[in-house]
């Protein structure tokens, strides 16, 4: 199986096991043990997802830009919807730390990245 075949079939089990955890009683009635056998199972995937993206080698020009738009696709989406739950959370005086937490370490690390990337290369 090649990367992009894995990647895909990863995502597609992240995403299912993210709906079950998020709708649990829309799917099945969900007992204790097994609710944590499927977080234990959504860690264990989004591990195996972590090492196929940080491990993944771009060949030639065309491949890393497309590599590069992924993942400035990817930090703008989760940018976006971090900072609409913030907004909207804050409007109804309810906040959430976690999404603050969240879009601070994005940023955080992106410019750490960032500055480490063009200082080594």
């Amino acid at each position: 199986m090649n990367n992009h075949t894995k990647e895909i079939a990863l995502s597609v089990i992240l995403v299912v096991l993210l709906v079950v955890v998020f709708f649990p009683k829309l799917i099945f009635m969900m007992p204790n043990a097994m609710h944590m056998v499927i977080l234990a199972s959504l860690v264990v995937v989004f591990g195996f997802f972590s090492s196929l993206i940080l491990h993944e080698d771009a060949h030639d020009e065309r491949e890393g830009a497309h590599t590069m738009l992924a993942g400035r696709a990817g930090f703008l989406t989760g940018s976006i919807l971090l900072l609409c739950g913030i907004v909207f959370q804050s409007l109804n005086h309810m906040l959430d730390r976690w999404l603050v937490f969240t879009l601070v370490a994005m940023v955080v690390a992106k410019i750490v990245a960032r500055m480490y990337s063009d200082r080594n290369n």
